[in-house]
């Protein structure tokens, strides 16, 4: 069985609405950690674990350069999620042409 588990980091990451604020802010260039917490009204102590999270998921890569710590999207930011879904939408539109051809084939003419 193929193993998925790093959907779970990805999806729960991509759950919270700071989380997924955090990536769009990042979008737009590196930041430091206490910008983020600045930009979000939140405590360093907050931001960071939002931070550990999306590091744990692989979307966020933190740097730190004397005593401040610089976070960015990482290099390969959603590339497996995007596989993933592509593949699984795949597999729904064939189920979804198959049943289509299953009831023209048992559709009742007249």
């Amino acid at each position: 069985m193929v193993q998925y588990d790093f959907l779970d980091a990805s999806f729960g990451a991509l759950a919270d609405p700071t989380r997924r604020g955090i990536l769009e802010h990042l979008g737009r260039g590196p930041a430091t950690v206490s910008a983020l917490a600045e930009r979000f009204e939140m405590t360093l102590t907050g931001v960071k674990k939002h931070i550990r999270l999306l590091e744990e998921a692989g979307m966020v890569v933190t740097e730190k350069r004397g005593r401040t710590r610089y976070c960015r999207l990482g290099a390969n930011f959603l590339d497996r999620e995007t596989a993933w879904l592509q593949e699984y939408r795949r597999m729904v539109e064939a189920r979804m042409d198959r049943l289509g051809e299953f009831l023209e084939r048992t559709e009742p003419h007249e």
